[in-house]
């Protein structure tokens, strides 16, 4: 749930320099990042509103005064498109990657060790809302474990909460995004393996700016994330920027 302060304005001109940016949750360390540098760059503040993808989309829907949508699919955002609540068409900004990840001694973070009788708990965020869960469930019909492995599913409500049941061994391992190898908070922290890019579909993520939003400011911001600097700090969270405008 979010609590924001709108104050109602009968102006035309954009006078706030703060703009409102719903994150995905795999995006979260990544945003902050960004946040920092834009503001040094701009002198504009940044308030981010993290959630699942699914959650975000319906909190707009619902009227939530966000200026722009970083989603972790293409789905959600094209759908707020075609719907006439954006500005435009979405763009990729970025093509996120999938892990395995453990905190748990000794464990190898393997698809083969999912099945294993003393793995008895897997994390995974929420298929219905969140991309990354729903790239995790594509792993495991790849593999045909879907069925073997439901009763150890632990699904959390986005992927910040399954990295929570990760880093507190509430789940033996659990599928992420690789951008959390590099939170400040997580650096080091147990152990971790990439999954084949050939079993799950390209994590196409979007942005799209709304059509309630700051658009003049909006527009600046969406700039500086595809521009140099901007994937430069995205690629170094772990993830993808090459043929960035091209469908894989």
């Amino acid at each position: 749930m979010f609590f924001l302060v709108v104050v109602a304005c009968s102006c035309t001109v954009e006078t706030s320099r703060n703009l409102t940016i719903a994150t995905a949750s795999n995006m979260k360390t990544t945003m902050v990042a960004l946040q920092k540098e834009y503001q040094k760059q701009t002198g504009t503040s940044i308030d981010l509103v993290v959630a699942s993808s699914g959650k975000l989309t319906a909190q707009i829907r619902a009227g939530a005064p966000f200026d722009i949508f970083v989603s972790a699919d293409l789905k959600y955002p094209e759908s707020l498109f075609t719907d006439g609540i954006t500005i435009s068409k979405p763009e990729i900004y970025a093509y996120g990657t999938l892990i395995l990840w453990t905190c748990k001694e000794g464990l190898t973070p393997e698809i083969t060790t999912l099945s294993l009788p003393y793995t008895t708990h897997i994390g995974i965020a929420n298929p219905k809302t969140a991309p990354y869960g729903k790239a995790a469930i594509k792993v495991l019909e790849y593999y045909h474990l879907k069925n073997k492995l439901d009763e150890k599913l632990v699904y959390g409500e986005s992927v910040s909460q399954t990295n929570q049941f990760i880093q507190t061994q509430h789940v033996d391992l659990g599928f992420t995004s690789k951008s959390v190898l590099f939170s400040p908070y997580l650096t080091r922290k147990g152990s971790w393996s990439a999954i084949d890019r050939a079993s799950y579909p390209p994590i196409k993520q979007g942005i799209v700016l709304l059509k309630n939003g700051k658009e003049k400011s909006a527009r600046k911001f969406y700039h500086f994330l595809t521009s140099d600097k901007g994937q430069l700090i995205l690629e170094n969270y772990g993830y993808l920027i090459q043929n960035l405008h091209k469908d894989e």
